[in-house]
């Protein structure tokens, strides 16, 4: 009998995620991080958090979308007034350019897992192709909310002239690697 429920409970559950399922993005546990080499020496790191946005994942049919609006206030650097340079007028420009958003309707599995994410950045304005790798992902029953919650980090890097980010080229190279950290519950 234990057997038989436990077999129940585990064909349930691959039906569940059978189909394609919504999950809203956690602004709390979605962070891009972001670094810069500093004159040729020592790396400059940074974060940003997502403000919103939703990730519909088919896993059986192994497609997907994406639509993540990041929040350019929350850009943060040491010192504060690195920060406060990158947030002002001649860099982000963040009292014209609020927000940036990344929406994606391709997604590459190997197997039964993720492995990447193509689509478009929209930053300052300009918009330009981009493709997050997966280095894990993994969805799991989060006991304290007691829904699904999946996630995973990517990596990425784009070019800040495309993107008209070209103020500091004598300071740090042009390419930007990324880091994103993402978790997204389920609706």
């Amino acid at each position: 009998m234990k057997k038989t429920l436990v077999a129940a409970a585990a064909l349930l559950a691959s039906a569940v995620s059978a189909e394609p399922a919504t999950f809203a993005i956690d602004p709390l546990h979605t962070i891009v991080t972001f670094e810069a080499v500093h004159f040729g020496t020592s790396t400059q790191r940074g974060r940003l958090q997502a403000k919103q946005g939703t990730v519909t994942l088919d896993r059986a049919a192994k497609t997907g979308k994406l639509d993540i609006t990041l929040d350019l206030s929350t850009v943060s650097v040491l010192p504060q007034s690195l920060t406060t340079f990158l947030q002002g007028d001649r860099f982000f420009n963040v009292a014209q350019n609020p927000t940036a958003r990344f929406v994606a309707d391709a997604v590459t599995f190997e197997g039964e897992k993720l492995s990447s994410v193509s689509g478009t950045l929209t930053l300052m304005g300009k918009s330009q192709p981009v493709v997050l790798s997966a280095r894990r992902f993994n969805c799991y029953e989060n006991s304290q909310i007691k829904r699904e919650v999946c996630g995973g980090d990517f990596i990425s890097s784009i070019q800040r002239s495309q993107f008209g980010l070209g103020a500091l080229p004598s300071v740090t190279p042009d390419e930007i690697p990324l880091l994103i950290q993402v978790e997204g519950i389920r609706q």
